[in-house]
């Protein structure tokens, strides 16, 4: 909840010190999104202190306001976030997703305050994807963000369009209580501790090019500050259950390059890492090949394959990481249809060991006001060398039903 709070006010405090006085009245438009889910896990935990309950339902909802002016030059968004949890007190949680002024000037764009920046192609994993930090009480895929307070300054151009952020504020990650599903039984302190003295006010800094040349979509970047993935240190060894995150300083060159030609995306994420002990690259490359309008309907049929590397030390001087030798295989079905129905299903394996990760995720709307969103997680033939041997009890499937207002 503190962590909410701050975000709101570092997110509000950069957007209302930037906002210029209204040239006329603003355009003021409002929507919220509101959600029921119920995730039912078959199995019993493996560890005694976890929650037994077979159903977990939680509620979450979503306003977005966004005030246009200026004949749309100037724009300011709040996207503020809240979860309740019946069985998890982290995920009960408040955030604030986007808190910015944008405004579009001569030749530049310029936000200031809380937003959220998404960069990558590839499907099973985001390696260069590393402006914010990842929510993890919502999900173990990460894929849900935290606000990130910055100031992001865009300018294209004839060579691309080059992108500076600076971060006066760091976002710790999120974790379950140990006492909730999919949390591996440990806890993880709300007392993080960092290499920059500065702590969670370190400055970071980020730049990015991207460019579309040809069939290629191109982007280059490097971030220097706080790394968002943490190592969790054991440091009471009467209680190695007892886990603190440590934030590194880290430098990361990144690459993400996608190829598009007739029904195949060719797909390409790297980096190149320093600070998490010794300098080390890690990659995901792949591809996606679509059947269009299968059997002469209008549905897609795209089949997926990616290979993950990560060459980071395995010595604890970076974080852990299940990626490092693994194949993922997907299949994508898109309807096409007036309701936007899809399915996506696919399989992360160890190609070391065997243990696989096993994912489906749908979602249909249901007239304008409604959509239904199903997700399931499987984690199978889990070896106990494997970081997926922890959560070989927590299959679950949850059910979400969504109402727009």
């Amino acid at each position: 909840m503190i962590s909410g709070v701050r975000i709101a006010a570092a997110g509000l405090c950069l957007a209302a010190g930037a906002l210029p006085a209204l040239a006329k009245e603003p355009n003021i438009e409002t929507s919220l999104e509101l959600g029921m889910e119920l995730r039912v896990f078959p199995n019993d935990p493996a560890l005694g202190p976890q929650r037994d309950r077979a159903v977990s339902p939680s509620f979450y909802l979503e306003p977005e306001i966004t005030a246009d002016w200026n004949g749309g030059v100037d724009r300011l968004t709040l996207v503020p976030y809240a979860r309740v949890d019946r069985d998890d007190d982290s995920r009960t949680h408040v955030d604030l997703r986007e808190a910015n002024w944008l405004h579009i000037g001569d030749g530049y764009d310029l936000v200031i305050g809380a937003d959220k920046v998404f960069w990558g192609v590839t499907e099973s994993r985001h390696l260069v994807d590393i402006v914010n930090q990842s929510d993890g009480v919502e999900d173990v895929d990460l894929e849900d963000k935290l606000g990130q307070p910055m100031v992001q300054l865009a300018v294209p151009s004839d060579l691309g369009t080059f992108s500076f952020f600076v971060m006066p504020y760091f976002r710790e990650r999120t974790f379950p209580d140990a006492d909730a599903r999919l949390s591996s039984g440990v806890r993880v302190d709300d007392d993080a501790q960092y290499d920059s003295d500065a702590e969670e006010f370190h400055p970071d800094l980020a730049v990015r090019w991207s460019q579309v040349i040809g069939d290629f979509d191109v982007g280059l970047s490097h971030f220097h500050g706080t790394s968002r993935e943490p190592r969790l240190l054991a440091l009471d060894p009467a209680n190695p259950s007892n886990l603190t995150p440590y934030y590194d300083q880290i430098d990361q060159t990144g690459l993400d390059l996608q190829y598009t030609t007739d029904a195949w995306l060719w797909k390409l994420e790297a980096i190149g890492r320093g600070g998490h002990g010794d300098y080390f690259p890690a990659a995901v490359a792949g591809f996606e090949y679509t059947l269009f309008g299968i059997r002469g309907s209008d549905m897609d049929l795209g089949f997926l394959a990616e290979y993950q590397y990560d060459g980071r030390d395995e010595d604890g001087s970076a974080p852990g990481t299940l990626a490092n030798n693994d194949t993922f295989v997907g299949t994508r079905l898109t309807f096409n249809d007036v309701d936007d129905t899809s399915i996506l299903a696919g399989a992360v394996v160890d190609n070391e060991d065997g243990s696989t990760l096993l994912s489906l995720e749908a979602e249909r709307r249901i007239g304008d006001a409604w959509k239904v969103e199903a997700v399931a997680r499987f984690f199978l033939n889990a070896d106990s060398e494997n970081g997926l041997t922890a959560l070989e009890r927590d299959d679950f499937v949850s059910l979400t039903l969504i109402r727009y207002f």
